[in-house]
């Protein structure tokens, strides 16, 4: 039986960068020898990226936040069973852009939703599973709104940026201290990087958090 793979989280506001450190991290890895699977939240699926659409089209701004929270948790709940829990149970590490920390702090922290009860549903979308690590991209939510509209990855006829990259900044402002908070009640598992040097400079740092893992898997 293979041993049981690490599951690693990219968290952040907006424009903090995460796809590209998700991406540097799982060709790092690669290059060390370990079998990565590569994912993204909302998404990874076929369910999960139809769901995806609907949560970050600007026509859907009507969306009101009890339903925005459950389709989230459908993609993830989709997710875990189909991507995630079958490559950790088969030795493959995971390297996922957003996870059950992303929820508590946009739809928790963000849009006020009771924070016990996103806990809960969590835990029944994910079965209790819980990264082995997160990171925790930190970036002024002005600059990385800006920076995230600028990039137009998904939404490129969208000047303005995606359904929550046109949120206002005070509901941005309350997403980063929301992921304070988690941070400060998880150190262990949640470690914080600013985002103030170079791509490269943030590469190297999440390498160096991520190194423990190497060592006690030689």
């Amino acid at each position: 039986m293979s041993k049981r793979g690490k599951f690693i989280t990219i968290e952040g506001v907006e424009g903090s960068g995460k796809t590209t450190q998700a991406t540097l991290l799982s060709d790092y890895l690669r290059k060390e020898g370990i079998d990565v699977v590569e994912t993204r939240e909302p998404g990874g699926t076929e369910i999960g990226e139809r769901i995806r659409e609907v949560l970050l089209s600007p026509a859907h701004a009507g969306l009101v936040s009890p339903a925005e929270l459950f389709l989230f948790l459908a993609a993830r709940a989709q997710q875990v069973s189909e991507i995630i829990l079958p490559a950790l149970g088969a030795g493959k590490w995971v390297v996922c852009d957003r996870f059950c920390d992303a929820t508590m702090a946009y739809q928790g922290y963000g849009r006020g939703l009771d924070i016990n009860i996103i806990r809960s549903v969590n835990e029944l979308a994910t079965g209790g599973l819980v990264p082995d690590i997160t990171i925790l991209l930190d970036l002024d939510v002005e600059i990385g709104i800006r920076r995230a509209v600028s990039a137009k990855r998904e939404f490129a006829n969208h000047a303005s940026g995606d359904r929550m990259e046109k949120e206002g900044p005070e509901f941005h402002r309350s997403v980063r201290k929301g992921y304070f908070e988690l941070a400060s009640r998880e150190p262990d598992r949640i470690r914080v990087i600013p985002v103030s040097g170079s791509v490269e400079e943030v590469h190297r740092t999440v390498v160096s958090l991520i190194k423990p893992f190497l060592v006690k898997r030689a």
